[in-house]
């Protein structure tokens, strides 16, 4: 009787809730990449929330993997149910560590780096010619990274307006270059649904390694013309994705 019991409060449990995954999400969750800030999400937060959608644009702070996990999850801990989890750039590897929850229905990568467990930046660079973007970055005067502001509008945001990607160029936020060296403990795309956008004119991070991520994590993919700032210059494009995988 016990068993019998204890096999119908399961399947009570099973049938009473649809997976997350099975359920439409209205939660969206942004996550900026190295060498821009969350205002770079601003047109396609805006495109959404119109549409009725909670939007959330971490802000991370890109002193550390670790750091920026944290902001991330942290951000997914505020949101009530199924949630999209979006990346531009470096805040694919975030994601790929911090999507690794229950609240998550889908990944979606946005010319972001899509790691394996036990890659970094670097191993995944290695034995590569480096892009435009890459051979931009400079130090600063505090020991992090930056791009090359006067090499920003071409190599990050070549198909923008000159005095929005120099506007972009000044706003961007500095990384820690031991970012490049952090090595992944988790690749969440491998549980999840996964979506990727690729931008074919993007000189920093190209469409082929795009291409190579969004094929080992079997993403569905859609090719648009836009720089590496495409969530800006593409952002009902972007959106759209973003909403295709919250169905």
């Amino acid at each position: 009787m016990k068993n019998i019991l204890s096999t119908l409060m399961l399947g009570a449990a099973v049938f009473g809730a649809a997976p997350v995954l099975a359920q439409p999400a209205r939660n969206i969750v942004l996550v900026h990449g190295a060498f821009a800030d969350e205002s770079s999400w601003d047109k396609v937060a805006a495109i959404l929330g119109a549409k009725g959608y909670h939007v959330t644009q971490v802000a991370n702070p890109l002193t550390s993997l670790a750091d920026d996990v944290a902001a991330t999850k942290a951000a997914l801990a505020a949101q009530d149910g199924p949630t999209v989890l979006v990346a531009h750039s470096w805040g694919g590897v975030v994601i790929g560590e911090a999507g690794d929850d229950a609240k998550v229905k889908a990944l979606v990568y946005v010319s972001a780096f899509g790691p394996e467990k036990g890659e970094s930046l670097a191993k995944l660079l290695a034995g590569g010619q480096p892009s435009e973007g890459a051979k931009a970055i400079r130090p600063n005067d505090k020991g992090a990274v930056i791009v090359d502001p006067a090499a920003f509008p071409t190599v990050f945001a070549g198909d923008l307006p000159q005095a929005e990607a120099e506007a972009l160029a000044q706003k961007q936020l500095p990384s820690n270059p031991a970012n490049f060296e952090a090595v992944t403990e988790v690749a969440a795309w491998h549980d999840k649904p996964n979506f990727y956008v690729v931008t074919t004119e993007d000189r920093t991070v190209p469409a082929d390694a795009q291409r190579v991520f969004a094929s080992r994590m079997k993403a569905e993919v859609t090719e648009i013309a836009a720089s590496h700032a495409g969530l800006i210059s593409k952002a009902e494009d972007v959106a759209g994705v973003i909403e295709k995988a919250a169905r």
